[in-house]
This record gives structure tokens, C-alpha cells and sequence, in this order.
């Protein structure tokens, strides 16, 4: 029989975690995030495009025209222009010129379908001649809609989109752009979508969760990319994870994770031998890790991008890890590293449970995700903190994050090492902060997937299958 137990949900009332809203301009690739994000819980890319285009039919309401023209692109930020289209067909005299790419996304070329069935004048160009033919309706139109690129604009625009921004530019009629800018294009009003990308634009609601921005989920993937084909060995991650002695399977439960997350190379320092192929072992003095040992840690610290101390350490053995923290590029701190004084390195990660967050900072956690939060904040610690609970709290000081996947069969042994390891792997190829809130999601969405046939039952060894699932599989759908 599977049993299949509910997953992670917030204590308290929603409305006040308004106040982790990111401020100031969101990037592109935030924006992405967000959407993808929103679109995992519930709300279709449809759904939100028709909110975009409703609110970019709004702003060009306020410019009463008689005539609009509408450019549109192949990507999203064109069937926001469709959308537009359609809610002002009738109101005015709308021709629409699409880019006939042949690589419409799947919502966009919903809506040119449905923009067909419209009142409107529909002009496919494939061409700058195909423009040029038009060249009068450009002058001869009350307001321009720059719908061609948005988000999506990344390097120099090509034609013939180069041609119709500079149509648009020459015209005489002003240009709305939706949500960003087309490269190039001289807007005299934007129109953003959820909050601003580029000063002094116009914010348009189109629905958009909370928890779609504040929380983690297959949105934040997006950071991470495919290698290219000619890859080599250490492009991955050249990971070193030193730990074990009173707890001899954690370092190796750690660093299989990483393996798991995509390391091509793990090294693990400890008192202990466990057969691992996958995993070069790396012996000690003694029957633990103690500053003897630091002539052969030392080193293999400035080879790796990124080292991983703390799992089975044992606290006789932190002040190894504080005299080894200077030499360190990139670390992750968990278990037996997250005490007084705390080791920092170049770039520092810290994995705490409430527990080990108290005993690091001197403070309570608190109960609730917004207190914890707080907590993290006050304790003003140099780097990013994962805070471990029945909802993960990931800050780096100002950006906050909060993780729900996972259920209560995680509280096993050694799901906290397998998250240690998944982070130190991404932390390889992403900043920390990004680091920690892929880990979280990935690991916890992995203990889900497992929880569904081995219920209470789940091991921590079991998570190392389901990782890479969640973690490449989402990966390649975005490619």
C-alpha cells in the first residue's frame, strides 16, 4: 500500500510575509523565475498573459486614439500585444504586425489564434521588405505598442525586428512599451507587469501570488543552464567535504548528494574508509580530524570550488575547521562547523536546524517562518544562512526565501547531509543564496517523490535517486 503523507504548509496567515516582497527593479531572470513560479501554483502562463495584455489595454486607453498600432514578437511579450489587441478591437482602428518566426511559443500562437477571429488588421512580416511595404502605417497611426521583445531582449536585435524598431522610432506617435523596453526602442511610457524592470515604468497587477515571488519552486531552476557539449571533467564542481568521526556514514552521504547534484569530483577528508567508488577517499592521523591533519586539508581546500566541513565532525574537531575557513573560496557549514566562533569563508553557506542556529547566533529562532526570518536578519551573519525546519528559511542578510517542500518522513537520519551536499554542488556553478534555494526545493520535492512508495520508511540513501529527477529533469524542460 503507498502511503503518502502531506507535505509542508505556513503556521500563520500569509498577509504578513508581504513585507519579503523583493524592492527595487526586478531583473529578467527574477521575472522568469517568478512567472514559472506562479504557473506551479495554478495560475497558466494563459492566465497570466491575459492579465498582462488586459492591463497593457488599460495603459493605452489613456492615450484615446483612433489608430494603434501594435508590434508584436514571437516570444510572450508578443501575445501580451495580442491580447491588447483583442480587448481594444472595436474601441479604435488596430492593426497588429506579428513576427511570423515560425517559433511562436505555445501561448502566443494560442492567442494569435484567437486574435484572428478579431476585428482587427493583421499583418505577418517575415522580412524588412515585408515592412517597408507598410512603411505608411507607421506614420500614420495615433500610438505604437512595443510588444517585440520584453523580457526576452538579449543581445543585439536582429532583423527584422532592427527594422521595425526603428520605424517605431521615427514615427511620430508615441510608444507604449510592455513590461521592458525592446533593445533599442525609444518608449514614452512603459507598462510593467507585477513590478517594475527599468526605471520610471507604470506597474500593472496581472495576479501573481505571494508565495510565487517569497518562495521557492521550479522557477528558481531557471538559473541553472545544460553544459555544452564539450564539457570537461571538473566543469561540475570539484567538491571536498571533510567530516566524519563520531558519525562515519555522514560525509559520504554528503558527498554522494553532491555527485547526485552534478560534481564531477568528490573528495571526502575523514577518520573513516567506506566504500565508495564514486568518492576519493581522503585518510587522516587519527580516529579523528584533528590540526595535524591540516597539512593535507590545506591544500585540497584552495584545489576545490567548494568545500563542504561539518558532517559526523564531532565538535572536537571545530577548531580544524576555523583554522581551515581563511583558505576557502566557497564553503558550506553544517552540523559540528555551526558553532563559536563561526568559520567564514570567501563565500559561506550555513545549514542550520534551530537548534544549531541558536547555538551559532546566541539567539532563539523563533517558532513561525516570519520569525525565524527575523531571526536570521538580527543575527547580522556574514553570508547565507538555510535555516532547516517544517518551512526552510533561506536569507542572505536583505533577500529572503521560503521553502515548503519536503514532508515529515524527512526527519530521518541524514537527509540533512544530502542537502549539505545537493547546496555544496550548486554552490559550484550558482552564488549561495541561489545555491541554498534550489538545494531546498530540489531535496525536499526529492523526499516527496520517495515518501510516495516508502512512506515513514524513506532512508536518507533513498533522496540520492530522486534528486537528479527533480533537479535535470527540470532542467532539460526548460531547454
Amino acid at each position: 500500500m503507498t502511503v503518502i503523507i502531506q507535505g509542508r504548509s505556513f503556521p500563520d496567515d500569509l498577509t504578513q510575509y508581504a513585507e519579503f516582497i523583493g524592492q527595487g527593479l526586478l531583473s529578467p531572470e527574477e521575472m522568469r523565475r517568478i512567472d514559472q513560479n506562479a504557473q506551479a501554483l495554478g495560475i497558466s502562463g494563459l492566465e497570466l498573459m491575459e492579465s498582462a495584455g488586459t492591463g497593457l489595454a488599460m495603459a493605452a486607453r489613456q492615450y484615446q486614439p483612433g489608430k494603434i498600432l501594435i508590434l508584436c514578437g514571437s516570444g510572450n511579450n508578443g501575445g501580451d500585444g495580442m491580447v491588447a489587441a483583442r480587448h481594444l478591437a472595436g474601441e479604435a482602428d488596430i492593426t497588429v504586425f506579428w513576427y511570423d518566426s515560425g517559433r511562436q511559443t505555445d501561448s502566443t500562437r494560442t492567442q494569435l489564434q484567437r486574435l484572428l477571429s478579431c476585428s482587427v488588421t493583421s499583418i505577418p512580416f517575415r522580412s524588412r521588405d515585408d515592412l517597408i511595404e507598410h512603411t505608411r502605417i507607421f506614420q500614420d497611426t495615433d500610438l505604437i505598442i512595443d510588444a517585440l521583445l520584453g523580457t526576452g531582449g538579449t543581445g543585439s536585435v536582429r532583423e527584422p525586428v532592427r527594422t521595425c524598431i526603428e520605424f517605431a522610432n521615427n514615427a511620430k506617435a508615441p510608444i507604449l512599451s510592455a513590461d521592458l523596453p525592446s533593445p533599442g526602442i525609444i518608449p514614452d511610457r512603459i507598462c510593467a507587469f507585477h513590478r517594475a524592470k527599468t526605471e520610471g515604468a507604470h506597474i500593472y497587477g496581472i495576479g501573481i501570488p505571494l508565495l510565487a515571488e517569497i518562495g521557492t519552486g521550479p522557477g528558481d531552476l531557471c538559473i541553472l543552464r545544460n553544459r555544452n557539449p564539450d564539457s570537461h571533467k571538473g566543469v561540475g564542481g570539484n567538491i571536498l567535504v571533510i567530516g566524519g568521526g563520531p558519525y562515519q556514514g555522514a560525509p559520504y552521504l554528503a558527498g554522494l548528494a553532491a555527485l547526485r547534484a552534478g560534481a564531477d569530483i568528490v573528495r571526502v577528508v575523514s577518520p573513516h574508509y567506506l566504500p565508495e567508488p564514486d568518492i576519493i577517499y581522503v585518510p587522516t592521523a587519527g580516529d579523528r580530524i584533528t590540526t595535524a591533519d591540516l597539512t593535507t586539508i590545506i591544500p585540497l581546500c584552495k584545489q576545490a570550488d567548494v568545500v563542504l566541513c561539518g558532517p559526523g565532525l564531532g565538535p572536537e574537531s571545530h577548531d580544524v575547521i576555523t583554522s581551515l575557513a581563511p583558505y576557502i573560496r566557497k564553503g558550506v557549514f553544517d552540523a559540528d562547523a555551526l558553532r563559536d566562533p563561526l568559520p567564514v569563508a570567501g563565500e559561506s553557506l550555513y545549514t542550520p536546524h534551530a537548534g544549531e542556529f541558536a547555538r551559532m547566533s546566541g539567539l532563539s529562532p523563533g517558532k513561525t517562518p516570519r520569525e525565524r526570518a527575523h531571526a536570521i536578519m538580527k543575527a547580522q551573519i556574514s553570508g547565507t544562512v538555510l535555516l532547516k525546519g517544517a518551512v526552510d528559511v533561506i536569507c542572505d542578510g536583505s533577500r529572503v526565501r521560503f521553502n515548503q517542500t519536503g514532508t515529515p518522513a524527512m526527519t530521518t537520519g541524514g537527509t540533512g547531509d544530502v542537502l549539505a551536499g545537493v547546496c555544496a554542488a550548486l554552490m559550484a556553478v550558482v552564488p549561495a543564496f541561489e545555491a541554498a534555494c534550489i538545494g531546498a526545493y530540489v531535496t525536499g520535492r526529492a523526499g516527496e517523490l520517495i515518501t510516495q512508495t516508502c512512506g515513514y520508511g524513506m532512508t536518507a540513501r533513498d533522496l540520492l535517486t530522486a534528486v537528479p529527477q527533480v533537479l535535470f529533469r527540470s532542467t532539460s524542460e526548460r531547454e
